[in-house]
């Protein structure tokens, strides 16, 4: 039996961890709760639960640290945001089995991206933190007005920092992600309150630490943990805070943007997704099945950007359910840490149980199981089998709602237009993908499908690109010079030449 653990020791479940609030590190007010291991179900540590009074705190010190932080100069801001990498990169070895244990990702993806990934997010804003705010503007010649005298009136569009922003990440990829949202809003003169999802914030917790170890200045960077929903709430209402970035469900982001909306909010929501992946006769199947199966199970199918509705025409339609089928054989289920293992645990018993329900609608509603469908033999932790729900209809209830596990369904499709109206009859659009050999078709699809990424035979990202979705799935872009606009806020200043 081969290990990919590295040899730093395992989380300490007794380690003591707690808040930051401004320069003081408090334990939560309202006690502790377990972070469970979701492939031993073991408890990784105890989690200081925050009060409500703990959360108005937070975005008190955030507030009173703004205009401080705000008028640093982006050279400073670049040198912070470069030490913090270089601290996530020398504690990799004490963070890699942390967030390994908390989130269940297997070893190769905590090694390779739940942790390295941060800190190559911070590096980028470091250089982002330079990136020009200013943006001359064409002078005007005026005339005289009832308001004001005439003449060569000169502006210029600033981009201002927002204020306050509370940062609320995802469960998948707790660090990375809420790394992606702290280091462009930091870059840009923000002060943050970071809020990690419940189910596995240690990670997060440990980050902040290091933020302020790499030297921001007291309440620049905050980090309020809880389980119970009322400290979140008042993090999305309370009148210091200026903006809400959340990554999570649909549901969730619907809630945050009732509350915070009636407020005034500035919103960044990353909400769910359901892949909507175009697969045409004159496809190169290899590269079809292959791109589709390297996600179909990736972090136990726990990713946003999945092609988990894979819309075929029916000539290549027996062929790529043949092809996907073998592919679930090579996606071993099993313990995280061993070297073979391709799919772990989800993240909770819960939430085990949601995606056998979808697959079991989907039986029930008449798709064919061609792979997986059932529980795997495991004593311990949450597993699901990597599931192909085939002869599936774009009506069936797996096929139109998100699932957040390896499910894929296959829903065969007459020709390209038939595809392309399958593929935006849906009420997400966040990642979809087209596999075509035809270029221009590809291009045309891509212009006219309502979602907010596509991919053109290739499940590859550029993290330079926009991103973010279209109808339920957000509100907003960011990454890249997007992720500087997206906590910045546009300011027009004129005068007179």
């Amino acid at each position: 039996m081969t290990s990919d653990q590295p040899a730093a020791d395992a989380p300490n479940p007794d380690h003591e961890w707690k808040l930051i609030i401004g320069g003081d590190r408090p334990a939560g007010g309202a006690g502790t709760y377990d972070v469970i291991n979701p492939a031993t179900e073991e408890v990784v540590g105890r989690a200081p639960e925050a009060t409500t009074a703990q959360a108005a705190d937070a975005a008190a010190a955030a507030a009173e640290a703004f205009d401080a932080w705000s008028r640093t100069t982006p050279e400073d801001r670049c040198e912070l945001l470069n030490r913090a990498a270089e601290l996530l990169d020398a504690h990799a070895d004490e963070l890699v089995p942390l967030v390994q244990a908390e989130t269940g990702a297997t070893m190769r993806v905590a090694k390779s991206m739940q942790v390295p990934q941060a800190a190559a997010r911070f590096r980028r804003y470091a250089e982002g933190a330079k990136e020009p705010t200013v943006t001359p503007l064409r002078p005007q010649t005026v005339p005289a007005t009832a308001l004001a005298p005439g003449g060569v009136i000169s502006a210029i569009a600033n981009r201002a920092p927002v204020g306050v922003v509370t940062a609320i990440s995802s469960y998948n990829f707790p660090v990375v992600n809420m790394a992606g949202k702290v280091a462009p809003a930091l870059a840009m003169g923000n002060t943050v309150i970071m809020k990690p999802a419940p189910q596995d914030p240690l990670g997060v917790i440990r980050m902040a630490e290091l933020l302020v170890e790499a030297g921001f200045p007291p309440g620049v960077v905050n980090c309020v943990v809880s389980e119970d929903v009322a400290p979140s709430e008042v993090l999305t209402t309370h009148d210091a805070v200026d903006m809400v970035s959340f990554t999570g469900s649909t549901a969730v982001g619907q809630r945050i943007a009732e509350v915070a909306g009636s407020r005034m909010k500035r919103l960044l929501l990353e909400l769910g997704g359901k892949g909507a992946c175009v697969v045409l006769d004159d496809a190169d199947l290899k590269a079809a099945i292959g791109g589709i199966g390297s996600v179909w199970g990736f972090h136990s199918g726990q990713i946003c950007t999945s092609p988990t509705r894979v819309i075929a025409q029916r000539g290549i339609y027996d062929q790529l359910v043949a092809g996907l089928t073998k592919t679930a054989a090579y996606m071993p289920v099993g313990d995280p840490l061993e070297r073979g293992t391709v799919v772990g645990p989800v993240i909770s018993a819960a939430h085990r149980e949601r995606v056998e329900g979808y697959v079991e609608m989907g039986r029930s509603e008449g798709a064919t199981i061609a792979a997986g469908g059932e529980r795997p033999d495991m004593e311990r932790g949450f597993y699901v089998a990597p599931t192909l729900l085939a002869d599936a209809t774009n009506d069936m209830t797996p096929v139109r709602e998100e699932i957040f596990g390896p499910v894929v369904a296959v829903v065969p499709v007459d020709d390209a237009e038939e595809a392309l109206a399958v593929a935006n009859d849906s009420d997400f659009g966040l990642y979809s993908y087209v596999f075509t050999a035809d270029t221009g078709v590809a291009m045309d699809m891509a212009k006219r499908m309502r979602s907010g990424n596509v991919g053109l035979n290739t499940l590859q990202r550029n993290h330079d690109a926009p991103f973010g979705g279209f109808k339920q799935s957000g509100v907003g872009r960011d990454g890249g010079s997007y992720g500087l606009d997206a906590y910045g806020e546009l300011q027009s200043i004129v005068w007179s030449s």
